[in-house]
Parts: structure tokens; C-alpha cells; sequence
């Protein structure tokens, strides 16, 4: 299995963050994965968090709302004109991919789901600052080129098992 998951940062007690992250473009199959993931997220009662652009965070966040939940959009571009329709909230930073560590440190544990370059340089950050990843149908590393670790906590083959692991995480988290 992956890295040792860490006591995610002190966040409202009641309140879990959780990030799905993945590409801008994506194949049905995946944008079905990151719909079922974003419901169970708000079946759960945790805050979706994401880039808030289209693709697999428009489809994660169009799950999360068809199940009453909320979602937490941090916008890559400098107005929300770019946000996809299916969030709560959306926080304009004119940053570019540097708004990728904000996303990542907004969360309790990231779900990534397929994804490009993007979404590999938010699975670094959460592993350098200890945030748990689960992967589903993401990025392949050969753990012998990372000293022997996954880059993934857990990794899942469905979105109901991606959310039982987050589940899992947050339980170990707490004992």
C-alpha cells in the first residue's frame, strides 16, 4: 500500500474536505466515475473540492449537487466566468496551476480521478505535504521509482470503493 496517511489540518470539527481532482477533458467512462464519486461525497455529508473547471470536476461537482451537497470550486483563471455551473462556492485566484496547491491544502484527503499533468502535479503535493490520495483510474508510478511507496494511499477500481476509502481514511484518522 501507499504512504502513511497523516492527521489531515485542523478544518471544522464537524466539516470533512474532500478533493477530486482530474483532467479538464475526459472520456465518458471517467466523467461517469467522477459523478458517482461527487454523489457518494455528498451522500456522506463532506465538502467537495476541486478546481471548479469542466471535465471531471464539473462532473464530480454535478454529482455533489444532485445529491443536495456542497461543493468548493478554486478557479485557475482571473473571473469565475470559466467555473462550471454545479458549484456552491468558487474562489477566483488569477493563478494559474499554482491555484493546484491550494486545492490540495483545502483538503482533508484527495480522490484522483484519471487526469493529466495537472492532476499529477496535485498528486505530488498532497503526498510532499502528507495529504492521503486515493486513485481511481489515475496516474500509474512504478513504486521503485519513488523509493519504493505508491503515490496513492489507497487506490480503488470504483468510485463507490474511491468513497469507502475515503470513509476509511477519515475513521483511521480519528483513532
Amino acid at each position: 500500500m501507499g504512504p502513511t496517511a497523516k492527521r489531515p489540518p485542523a478544518s471544522s470539527p464537524r466539516l470533512r474536505y474532500v478533493g477530486v481532482i482530474g483532467g479538464r477533458d475526459c472520456t465518458p467512462g471517467e466523467a461517469r466515475l467522477a459523478y458517482e464519486v461527487g454523489q457518494g461525497i455528498a451522500r456522506a455529508g463532506w465538502v467537495l473540492v476541486c478546481g471548479g473547471g469542466p471535465g471531471i470536476m464539473a462532473e464530480a461537482c454535478r454529482g455533489c449537487r444532485a445529491e443536495g451537497g456542497v461543493s468548493l470550486g478554486i478557479l485557475f483563471e482571473d473571473s469565475r466566468a470559466e467555473a462550471n455551473p454545479y458549484l456552491s462556492y468558487s474562489v477566483v485566484t488569477g493563478m494559474g496551476v499554482a491555484r493546484n496547491a491550494l486545492v490540495v491544502k483545502s483538503c482533508d484527503v484527495v480522490v484522483a480521478v484519471a487526469g493529466a499533468f495537472g492532476t499529477l502535479s496535485e498528486i505530488a503535493l498532497a503526498n510532499n505535504v502528507g495529504i492521503p490520495v486515493i486513485g481511481l483510474a489515475s496516474w500509474r508510478i512504478d513504486p521503485a521509482q519513488n523509493k519504493g511507496q505508491s503515490v496513492y494511499w489507497r487506490e480503488a477500481d470504483t468510485a463507490g470503493e474511491a468513497v469507502r476509502r475515503v470513509g476509511e481514511c477519515f475513521a483511521g484518522l480519528q483513532a
